[in-house]
This record gives structure tokens, C-alpha cells and sequence, in this order.
């Protein structure tokens, strides 16, 4: 008896090793152990090879420790019950109400759920656990065995291997076709643990997030719209040009023809004062480039790499009629990867939406609706996309380029400070009581 319980903690041990070391083995950095095996380090070596075709591995492995997991039951069974059947016969000789395979029976379920529990505690829980807290070199140690465990195993593994993929086969699945080992949604989850534990900053986290939202924004969600754009008509002389070239300080203008929809050109403001010549027929032939149109639904990701391909660093989004709305930068996608990028050139951007007082906002005419409608607590008509288009409508007509006027609609007071290309360019917007019906005082 006493060999039979040193056998079943032999069996024990090889059980834990095999788990340990499968972790270790899974859980090393696969970068630093090709590394080392180029360095001539004998057990990275054997790593690698465990670690190029891990599916064999775990299946050589899983059938070693299977193996002694039913050699373990083999010996619970023959030895281990017939012993405890055999004790309980002799206490109780004489005052059995049950059949002696009754009690072998009960011997048996006893045993196995007292072994199991120890198999799982100390051949499975335990090393998996350590093994997980251990070190690189430690991992190391168990390469070795792993790798000769793989190598006696390997006929069983191989069969295992060939039987499951015929039953794969026969339900309709392809054991060649390559998994996603892991998804989108997971990768955001572990970002968020990570986040909660410490192990991944705020800033590496906004980062990765930003990379999978980049593949999902389009040109027209990160361009600059054409409200807000300076441009240079080609109608105006070539001092009203330069004018606005030194007052803006922008690195490019787009180049506008005199129905100010149609975009003719890029000029880069470098070349422009390169050149000694500043007429508008010498900057348009040496200082302007052909503009590169966009449509507004391309994905931004698609958008940067033809961008980088083709070396520009200037695009022009057209709306579904054709009409520019907007452009877009390398500086834009780059912003919308890593965060806003401040420049010394670059004038600030005033916020859309800045509240002054209480009850009294300061708005952009490019201002989001619905961002409006958050701010301010007031229900606006789903129709409009911003402020200026809701403005446009409650006065009815298309308002003088400069001009300045007020309304009064949705319990709002609306101070119109100025229009710009036909849009406003900024309103001050105030909170009133409210009336039997809406005014304007135009």
C-alpha cells in the first residue's frame, strides 16, 4: 500500500509539472525568447520550436497529463477502494446491512472525490497559480521537460489531431480556417481593466481607443469645414492676396473661383514666399498645386494612407453635389489618432459653445445642433445640422454678408454679432420668459 500511495503522488507531481510548465511555456514573451534563440541559447531554442506550432504542444501535453490523470483513477479504483471496502468490512464484520459490492461501489465514489480534489488542488490550482507569479528563467527550467513530454507524446497528439479535425470536418467546420483569437470588444475590455488595475495609463488608453474609432470616422467628421475656412478668390489681385496670406498664416489656401463653390488650386504659402515673384500668374504656375478631392463618407484610415502614398498633405472634401465642405489635413488625422496638437501659427479656435453667464451662451455659428441643444436645455427641429441652418430658417432668407440682427424663437434671444460668407459667424444667446408666440426683430 505504502508503493501505491508513493505512486499516486508521483503521478501527482508529473501532473503539476505538466500544468506549470504549459503555463510558463504559453505565458513567455514569444519577441524576447526568438531573440535569445538567435543569441544561441539552447532552451529558447526548444521554446521556439514548442512555441511555433503551439497546438500540437498543448495536445502532446494535454495528453500526457490525461494520461496520468487516468492512470491515477486506474489505481483509485483497484487498489484505493478495494482497500477502503476491505477496512470497512473488517469494522463493521458481522453488522453489514448491505452487499459487499454496495460498499466497493461507495469506496469508490469516496476515494475518487478525495483524490480529485487533491489532483486538482495540487496537481492543477497550485502549479498553474505559481507558475503564472513565476519569473522568465523559471519557465526556462520546465522547457525542457515540456519539450521531451511533446516528443513522447507526439504519436497520440497526432492522432488526436487527425481525429478531431475529420469530426470538425464532418459538422461543417474547417480546422484550417484561421480564428480571430481576439476580438475588437475583448481588446477594449482588457484596455478597461487595465485602466482600473494601473498597468495602462490614461493617455495609452485614450491612444488604442482612438485607433479602433479611427477606422470608423469619416473625412467629413475630421475637416475643417468650409464656414470656417480662409480661402483665396481668384478674382481678387495679387496684393489682396498676400494680404491674407500674411494676416492668416495658414500653411496652405485653397484657391477659389468667383462662384466660391468650385476649388482651383492649393497654394503653399513655403513656395510662396520662396518666390521673389509674387504676381498672381507666377504664383499660380509655380506656387499652387491641383487640389485633391475627397468625398466626404471616405473612411479616414483609407484617407491617410493614400494621403501618405501620394505625398499630399492637403484634401479638399466634396459634399454628395460636388460643393466643397471642408478640407482635411494630415494634421487632422494625425490629431484624430493622438489628440489635439497645439501650433504657435495656428490661430486659437474659439469654442463653439461657451457659456458667458448664467443663462447667456456665446455660440458659433458652426456649432453642432444637438450639442446646442444639450448645452442649453432646449429642444431644437431634428432638421438642421447647426445653429447657423436653424438660424437661417427662423428668419426665412439669406442673411447679408456682415450684417447684424436679432430674433427671438424657442424662449431664446438670439444676438446675431456678425454673418460670414453668408453664415453666422457667432451669436449671443440668452434665456427670455416665455411669450404667447415667437418674434423676430430683423
Amino acid at each position: 500500500m505504502v508503493g501505491i500511495i508513493i505512486l499516486q503522488i508521483v503521478l501527482i507531481i508529473l501532473n503539476a509539472i505538466f500544468s506549470s510548465a504549459e503555463i510558463s511555456v504559453i505565458s513567455m514573451n514569444e519577441t524576447k525568447i526568438k531573440q535569445m534563440a538567435e543569441e544561441g541559447d539552447r532552451r529558447a531554442e526548444k521554446a521556439v520550436l514548442l512555441l511555433e506550432k503551439p497546438a500540437k504542444f498543448l495536445e502532446a501535453i494535454q495528453a500526457a497529463v490525461t494520461f496520468a490523470g487516468l492512470l491515477s483513477g486506474a489505481f483509485v479504483a483497484v487498489y484505493f477502494a478495494e482497500f477502503v471496502k476491505s477496512v470497512v468490512l473488517e469494522g463493521f464484520a458481522g453488522k453489514m446491512i448491505v452487499s459487499e459490492q454496495v460498499i466497493y461501489g461507495v469506496s469508490v465514489i469516496v476515494v475518487t472525490l478525495i483524490l480529485t480534489y487533491v489532483n486538482l488542488l495540487f496537481g492543477e490550482i497550485l502549479p498553474k497559480r505559481a507558475a503564472m507569479s513565476k519569473s522568465e528563467d523559471d519557465a526556462f527550467k520546465r522547457v525542457g521537460i515540456l519539450f521531451l513530454a511533446a516528443k513522447l507524446f507526439a504519436p497520440l497528439a497526432g492522432l488526436l489531431h487527425i481525429s478531431s479535425n475529420i469530426f470538425l470536418r464532418i459538422v461543417g467546420i474547417n480546422p484550417e480556417e484561421e480564428q480571430e483569437v481576439v476580438t475588437e470588444e475583448e481588446i477594449r475590455m482588457m484596455l478597461a481593466e487595465g485602466k482600473e488595475q494601473g498597468t495602462i495609463q490614461n493617455e495609452e488608453s485614450k491612444l488604442i481607443q482612438n485607433v479602433f474609432e479611427f477606422n470608423d470616422t469619416t473625412a467629413e467628421q475630421v475637416s475643417t469645414r468650409r464656414r470656417d475656412l480662409v480661402c483665396l478668390n481668384l478674382e481678387d489681385d495679387a496684393q489682396e492676396w498676400e494680404k491674407t496670406i500674411r494676416e492668416c498664416r495658414f500653411s496652405h489656401f485653397p484657391i477659389i473661383d468667383s462662384n466660391q463653390e468650385d476649388v482651383v488650386g492649393i497654394l503653399d504659402t513655403k513656395d510662396y514666399f520662396r518666390s521673389e515673384d509674387k504676381s498672381k500668374e507666377y504664383v499660380m504656375k509655380n506656387a499652387v498645386d491641383d487640389p485633391y478631392f475627397v468625398p466626404e463618407n471616405m473612411k479616414a484610415n483609407i484617407l491617410f494612407a493614400h494621403m501618405k502614398k501620394v505625398r499630399i498633405y492637403f484634401a479638399v472634401v466634396l459634399d454628395e453635389y460636388g460643393g466643397m465642405s471642408g478640407i482635411v489635413t494630415l494634421h487632422d488625422l494625425v490629431e484624430a489618432l493622438v489628440g489635439e496638437l497645439e501650433e504657435e501659427e495656428m490661430p486659437a479656435k474659439p469654442e463653439d459653445i461657451k457659456k458667458i453667464k448664467e443663462d447667456v451662451w456665446r455660440i458659433q455659428g458652426c456649432a453642432q445642433l444637438d450639442e446646442v441643444s444639450e448645452a442649453l436645455g432646449v429642444e431644437f427641429p431634428e432638421v438642421f445640422d447647426t445653429f447657423s441652418g436653424f438660424v437661417w430658417d427662423a428668419i426665412g432668407r439669406v442673411p447679408a454678408e456682415g450684417e447684424k440682427f436679432s430674433l427671438e424663437v424657442n424662449d431664446l434671444k438670439i444676438d446675431v454679432k456678425n454673418i460670414e460668407n453668408h453664415m453666422v459667424d457667432y451669436a449671443i444667446v440668452r434665456k427670455v420668459k416665455k411669450r404667447g408666440s415667437n418674434e423676430a426683430d430683423i
